[in-house]
């Protein structure tokens, strides 16, 4: 007898809640593309599958301040023969803490972690440090609706109640988009002044 609640009966693991390959075709994610998945966890659940996307003259970096996240992120990225990924363990949160090169990504996401940018003001700071001119920042995270799991409602981050900020740090709006059956998307473009 399964003791799971039904709820949690009916999720398949993998991308059936968020496939990333859908959600970086969506944002305009391309061959040849250098990307920074900021609190990329320890399944690199859109690390992975982007260095797979970005081909050989693309780069990744997935970046956690959790060394046991990077590791297990490194153990998986063996196991698919990714070579263009590289872990970093580095501070997002705090400006020049991820140590990647100035002005040298096209784009950098934030996943499931939307609730941080009302608390750390830095980490718009960094994603605009990183970011060529004319990159892409976009956010995904859980919708706003009580189901059963994800994080707690209150929790949970309206990206209405999130895009003003962004759009003060000097971000323009690119678009809004479904990222998954419960998850939002919001993407930006960062044209840098000068």
């Amino acid at each position: 007898m399964n003791d799971m609640p039904e709820a949690l009966q009916s999720i398949s693991t993998g991308t059936a809640l968020l496939n990333p390959r859908a959600v970086l075709k969506e944002v305009g994610f391309v061959r040849g593309m250098r990307y920074a998945d900021f609190g990329c966890g320890p399944l690199g659940h859109f690390a992975i599958p982007a260095a797979m996307m970005a081909g050989e003259k693309g780069h990744v970096y997935a970046v956690d301040i959790m060394k046991k996240a990077l590791a297990g992120v490194e153990s998986l990225a063996r196991l698919e023969h990714v070579t263009n990924l590289t872990a970093v363990w580095g501070d997002f949160e705090r400006f020049r803490g991820t140590r990647i090169p100035e002005l040298s990504l096209d784009c950098v996401s934030f996943v499931n972690d939307t609730h941080l940018l009302a608390e750390k003001p830095g980490i718009l700071e960094e994603v605009k440090r990183v970011l060529k001119q004319g990159g892409l920042f976009f956010l995904v995270d859980w919708n706003a609706d009580g189901i059963a799991f994800g994080p707690p409602k209150e929790a949970r981050v309206n990206p209405e109640a999130v895009k003003p900020a962004i759009l003060r740090a000097g971000f323009q709006f690119e678009k809004s988009f479904r990222a998954g059956p419960r998850h939002w998307g919001i993407v930006f473009r960062w044209e840098h002044a000068g």
